[in-house]
């Protein structure tokens, strides 16, 4: 059953994905006046569809995403019998570059502003929830918080000089606010103001934590793993781990470190599940996993700000941002080496797993990891490689430079590396994800 619900929630999150990417491009293509042969979810063979008027909708067996193939344009079919002939008013490559531009860029367009209407939604709907503290209650061991200075109990009253009210504003001045910049922290330590330096170089870029945690935070399962040792325990996610072999656990890295030293051997688990405490014994793996995924929850006083509908959506928009940047800073450190590639990249059943998970935690958390994936998928996109929408830009950008044509040739031969390029890229993320299943 939880198989079919993962493979349930993957085909939709993705479909819903990669139909609003293309879905771009056929607006636009249709806009200008071009003729869309073919508009498939998913890649060749293909599988069922209909056509209408001139347009092919189908479904294709491969579930790594879409394409819509429009007259005169060589793409990821490689069709060039149209060359043959003279360019005809409705293809491609008759229309003037700055239009064609557009119909490249729309579909990351389109994934953008699911996102932002996404989190225009939620934050219309649900307003923002801010945690009302600027207390830490803990420093992670060896982190670059405590390579700071910082302390349990310090209370944060201002970074940079800008004054602080809640927890959530210390991360956004952390990771976004202060990007490219040192960190001056002033904090309240036994009554008395103490000033804290934290250079760039040493805060890491998320997920990598910088290791402080909120006062009044308790540690949830977010996740289980079918078959795992807690699965078999009976842990459920929402649950919130309270001790292990009678130690009391608050923070991530004491799980990890606890569950560790007893693989292979007994471990005893107490839990609390709504107001019902529980206990049992399992055994890690020989590995010391227990296949959970673990993550705080905030239980301290909080806000609730409400936004009318229109001042919600540069509240959306501002988000989207964030995300954006925090992205494109995952994919810069996972190709300067900063972060193991195999950490960092899932494919097609990372995504089922995840979507599923977020799926299993609520619909304003499933919707926040579809917009999360929507702008991961318009920055993949956009990158300057062939088959991508960002080749395709390239190419055109160097058409309207040097106001001549690629050879044909030229393009086929990028388009057809690029493409091997990529299928190898998916065959060793595919790799990665069952390796890590």
């Amino acid at each position: 059953m939880q198989f079919l619900e993962t493979v349930f929630y993957f085909i939709v999150t993705l479909g819903v994905l990669v139909f609003v990417h293309e879905l771009g491009h056929f607006l636009a293509a249709k806009l200008f006046g071009m003729r869309v042969e073919r508009f498939s979810i998913g890649f060749p063979p293909r599988a069922f569809g209909k056509k209408i008027g001139e347009t092919d909708y189908c479904i294709s067996w491969i579930p790594i995403g879409g394409f819509v193939k429009i007259a005169g344009m060589i793409d990821e079919s490689f069709d060039t019998e149209h060359l043959d002939k003279p360019p005809e008013p409705w293809e491609f490559r008759s229309k003037p570059i700055w239009q064609r531009m557009i119909v490249i860029s729309a579909g990351v367009a389109m994934n953008i502003l699911l996102a932002v209407f996404i989190f225009w939604g939620i934050n219309y709907t649900q307003g923002k929830t801010v945690r009302d503290t600027t207390e830490i209650d803990y420093v992670i061991k060896d982190s670059p918080a405590a390579k700071a200075g910082i302390e349990a109990g310090d209370k944060v009253i201002t970074i940079n000089g800008t004054p602080i009210t809640h927890w959530d504003e210390i991360l956004s001045h952390m990771y976004i606010e202060s990007i490219g910049s040192d960190v001056t922290l002033t904090v309240i330590r036994d009554a008395q103001e103490v000033q804290l330096y934290v250079p760039r170089s040493s805060i890491p870029e998320p997920p990598e934590p910088f290791g402080i945690i909120p006062a009044h935070t308790e540690i949830m399962i977010a996740a289980v793993d079918p078959g795992k040792p807690a699965d078999e325990l009976g842990l459920k996610p929402m649950d919130v781990l309270l001790a292990l072999n009678g130690t009391a656990v608050k923070y991530t890295h004491k799980v990890i470190e606890l569950v560790q030293s007893s693989a292979g051997k007994p471990l005893l688990v107490e839990w609390r599940r709504g107001n019902e405490i529980m206990s049992g014994v399992t055994i890690p793996s020989d590995d010391g996993r227990i296949g959970i995924q673990l993550g705080p929850r905030y239980t301290g006083p909080q806000t609730t700000f409400h936004y009318s509908l229109l001042e919600a959506f540069p509240e959306g928009l501002k988000f989207m941002i964030n995300i954006t940047g925090l992205a494109i800073q995952q994919i810069w450190m996972i190709v300067s080496g900063q972060v193991a590639f195999s950490k960092s990249v899932g494919g097609p059943i990372k995504i089922a797993q995840l979507a599923m998970q977020s799926a299993e935690l609520g619909f304003i958390t499933y919707l926040h990891f579809v917009a999360f994936l929507s702008i991961t998928l318009a920055v993949l996109n956009v990158l300057p490689f062939p088959v991508l929408d960002g080749g395709h830009l390239v190419f055109l950008i160097l058409e309207g430079v040097f106001r001549r044509e690629i050879p044909v040739k030229i393009k086929l031969g990028l388009q057809k590396a690029g493409l091997a390029i990529l299928l190898a890229f998916m065959a060793i993320v595919v790799y990665n994800d069952i390796v890590n299943f």
